[in-house]
């Protein structure tokens, strides 16, 4: 119960605090408080960019937070999320500041949103979502390539990951893909 508590408390905290004053937590912070967390319970850092504007990203979010995937993602990973590419008077109110030169320096600044890395406690990237042929974003997995490749980087990322875990994954995407 501890090692889930007191993750849970170090990031209800700082959203707290920056909540407090209005603007949005910048990107350092965030990814602090994510690594502190992911080592504090053997995880990996689940990291999302997203944008307000971004309809797959919110269907990505849904999915995550859902009630079937939502367990299996908390076992493995500390998802964070950072708020880039915001157009004109979004971009103060919204956008985590620094997000963007991260999204740059994770491999991401031309690839489209959603954009997610897996990385370890210390930020090293051990898989991105360029995991197309073509090394293009896998964005939201919906059609099932995308949906094997998906999986196979998540379990690339945790090779310790249970079979059955990325069942219950891919058969969400499966069952939640979007008509065509």
């Amino acid at each position: 119960m501890q090692r889930i508590f007191f993750p849970l408390l170090l990031i209800f905290g700082f959203i707290a605090l920056h909540a407090q004053t209005g603007t949005p937590a910048p990107a350092d912070d965030i990814m602090k408080t994510a690594y502190t967390a992911a080592a504090k319970s053997n995880k990996k850092v689940f990291l999302v960019y997203h944008a307000s504007w971004c309809k797959w990203c919110k269907k990505l979010d849904s999915a995550l937070t859902s009630t079937e995937l939502k367990p299996v993602f908390d076992k493995y990973f500390v998802i964070s999320h950072l708020d880039v590419n915001e157009r004109k008077e979004k971009v103060e109110l919204l956008e985590n500041s620094g997000g963007r030169e991260l999204l740059k320096s994770h491999g991401g600044e031309n690839a489209g949103l959603p954009y997610y890395v897996v990385l370890n406690t210390k930020g090293k990237k051990l898989a991105d979502s360029k995991q197309m042929p073509d090394t293009s974003n896998i964005g939201y997995p919906g059609a099932p390539d995308e949906i094997k490749l998906f999986t196979r980087m998540l379990k690339k990322s945790v090779p310790a990951m249970k079979k059955k875990d990325i069942s219950i994954i891919s058969e969400y995407l499966k069952k939640h893909a979007p008509a065509h």
